[in-house]
């Protein structure tokens, strides 16, 4: 069998045993039982709960945030944990400062969890990632890197290695290899962006270790680059466009979640044994955020991230506003979006015009008319490559992660999103969101069709045929 011949019956056999699963029959078999929160001096009890959940969400007993919430923690099986404080960083610059800072304030355990990594510069007036790295080893500190072996595969060998050799613990997820094996597990994916401090510290959200990220002076998201790339090439638009990007700090109990996951992660993925004294320390309130972690896998049964987001929408009572790198939703995301706007949420979507991944455009596009139809308002970037994978519903649930708003997050990925209950920062998502609408332009539902001739169509049509691989 010729290479193209045996990778075209791979993927026919990829498309035909993958299945959306079924957002709708999870959600109407979660137990609405009551949600119980876990805080920083243990868990609180019923009623504690309750009236915390009141102060963020409405004091009605049918409030509609409490029956989503509780499906949510029914279909996660992950808590929800008071006493965080959350910082929302903003594009890769901010998020980079943030991770330097974080790597610099460790004493005894540094986890990274990354879909890529490279050496990149975290800092215009410090040292690159490699060398940061190496000298917290000379400190003492255990460093454990899990990177994805697609992800990170345009990374210099050399620079894993001089890691390893200094000590830092490393695992490829999922490496690439001329097995047939191999080849099956090529489309699984490890996506996640994680950062955990000393059990104290956590950064997650969509921002790589990727050289796309290392642009902006410090205390500006205007500036020149730090290091001019080559002049941008005809071919390649995009060569110097600017990542737009969203993360978040977190402090306080929170960040245990996200520490169980990368342990986990690197035991379910059989990972040189690691030093994991002092992983999990006692934790004090650091703030007045509730936080719920939730990682996804493609093992698992029910899809979390992805039924908690429809039953959020489906909950939405004012406005939903998403951001979304890739869009290329799910029969169910659509009708979650729709259902919506016929209720009169006030539904907003800020997707990529510019893209690394051209089929996906074309896949969005080719929904776009049903979309604002329903009365759906759809914003368009230009010139930059949006990246963020947030949202914000009602200015109260907010959600900032790695999942992309398409098949691959629910079928392939493992994922990870933080869902912050609160409206100081549901209050900052939408600052952003609406700085991305003034430089967006808005799809005007009255004129879009038109503008769509017939090789636009087609390529819709195409992608359409294997939207669950992009």
């Amino acid at each position: 069998m010729t290479r193209p011949l045996a990778c075209l019956v791979v993927c026919c056999l990829l498309l035909a045993a993958c299945a959306v699963p079924d957002a709708d029959r999870a959600i109407q078999q979660a137990p609405a039982q009551p949600t119980q929160i876990e805080a920083a001096r243990g868990p609180l009890s019923v009623a504690e709960s309750r009236r915390l959940l009141a102060r963020i969400g409405g004091s009605r007993p049918e409030d509609i945030l409490r029956r989503h919430l509780a499906i949510e923690e029914a279909v996660t099986g992950s808590p929800l944990t008071a006493d965080n404080k959350v910082t929302v960083l903003h594009d890769g610059p901010e998020t980079f400062r943030a991770i330097a800072s974080t790597i610099k304030g460790a004493k005894r355990s540094l986890n990274l969890e990354y879909y890529a990594i490279e050496d990149v510069r975290l800092d215009v007036e410090g040292p690159h990632l490699r060398q940061l790295l190496i000298e917290k080893v000379r400190q003492g500190v255990a460093v454990n890197i899990l990177y994805d072996g697609y992800g990170s595969s345009g990374t210099p060998p050399d620079f894993f290695a001089t890691l390893e050799k200094a000590g830092v613990k490393l695992l490829a997820y999922h490496p690439l290899g001329p097995n047939p094996v191999d080849t099956l597990e090529i489309n699984d994916r490890d996506h996640r962006k994680i950062l955990v401090a000393d059990g104290r510290v956590g950064i997650v959200g969509g921002v790589n270790l990727s050289k796309s990220y290392e642009s902006k002076s410090p205390g500006s998201d205007r500036d020149e680059p730090i290091v001019k790339k080559a002049p941008m090439a005809p071919a390649d638009p995009l060569a110097n466009a600017e990542w737009r990007d969203t993360a978040i700090r977190i402090e306080g109990p929170a960040v245990l979640e996200l520490q169980s996951l990368f342990r986990d992660h690197w035991r379910r993925e059989k990972g040189p044994k690691i030093d994991e004294t002092g992983f999990f320390p006692e934790t004090s309130s650091k703030g007045h955020d509730v936080v719920r972690i939730i990682g996804s896998s493609p093992d698992d049964e029910i899809p979390r991230y992805y039924v908690t987001l429809i039953s959020a929408l489906r909950n939405a009572e004012s406005r939903a506003w998403i951001s979304a790198a890739y869009f290329v939703p799910t029969p169910e995301q659509e009708e979650a979006l729709m259902a919506a706007t016929a209720r009169g949420v006030d539904v907003r979507l800020l997707l990529a015009g510019d893209s690394d991944s051209p089929p996906a455009i074309e896949a969005a596009r080719a929904r776009y008319a049903d979309l604002l139809g329903a009365g759906i308002r759809i914003f368009e970037t230009h010139g930059i490559v949006l990246h963020a994978k947030s949202a914000t519903i009602d200015g109260v649930w907010s959600a900032v992660g790695s999942s992309n708003f398409d098949h691959r997050s629910v079928l392939y990925n493992d994922e990870v999103d933080a869902i912050v209950l609160g409206a100081k920062t549901a209050r900052e998502l939408e600052t952003i969101f609406t700085e991305g609408m003034r430089i967006a332009t808005e799809i005007d539902p009255a004129t879009w069709e038109d503008t769509r001739g017939l090789p636009e169509r087609m390529k819709g049509f195409f992608v359409g045929l294997w939207e669950q691989l992009l």
